[in-house]
């Protein structure tokens, strides 16, 4: 290691506690231990390995007058949060395709999946409401509950994050006008047969 340069390594591996080599960790891909070969996934805050000069320490201590940061008071503020707007220093800043997020958005952006350079997969919600109103038409009579089932989850997924990949409202437009249909259908075949039995 060069002077001024600093290694949070070895970092080990949690089945096998290997050391990992550094080039391993935020690749974004899962790895394998080279030791056991389970699969990990190595996400650091960029700043953990950033070179230092000799005698420097993590992020610039703040002075009187100067924005501290808001996880940590003791440290000078260096950017603004994009999402939430609070201060952060050099430990926290993170960049994320441009933007600069503070750790605590960037976890809520990946908890509610608003951040889609972290979601690597979705549930298709259309496409469960949308089969979920054809595939019984097979045994028609079970449309009885799975039309107004079918209906609900059409509503539901409406507001719902789509796929990763563009993707248009048709099979919730679909699910919602069939279900809707099988649904009326049914109002009139028990409105004529009512109407039959009493006459």
């Amino acid at each position: 290691m060069s002077p001024g340069e600093r290694s949070l390594f070895p970092l080990l591996c949690s089945a096998c506690h290997t050391p990992l080599p550094a080039a391993l960790c935020n690749s974004g891909e899962s790895i394998h231990c080279p030791h056991c070969s389970i699969q990990l996934q190595v996400e650091l805050f960029p700043a953990i390995l950033r070179p230092l000069h000799e005698g420097g320490t993590v992020g610039l201590q703040v002075t009187e007058g100067e924005a501290s940061c808001f996880y940590h008071p003791d440290k000078q503020a260096v950017k603004i949060c994009s999402s939430c707007g609070r201060f952060i220093c050099s430990l926290c800043e993170i960049d994320l395709a441009g933007r600069c997020l503070c750790p605590v958005c960037l976890e809520q952006g990946r908890q509610n999946e608003q951040l889609s350079e972290l979601v690597t997969k979705r549930t298709l919600h259309d496409s469960i409401a949308l089969n979920t109103t054809f595939l019984p038409l097979l045994i028609w009579p079970i449309t009885l509950i799975t039309a107004p089932i079918a209906f609900y989850l059409a509503i539901t997924a409406w507001r719902k994050p789509s796929s990763i990949l563009p993707r248009t409202r048709i099979r919730l437009i679909l699910a919602l006008l069939f279900s809707a249909l099988q649904i009326i259908g049914w109002l009139v075949l028990g409105i004529f047969l009512f109407q039959k039995w009493n006459s």
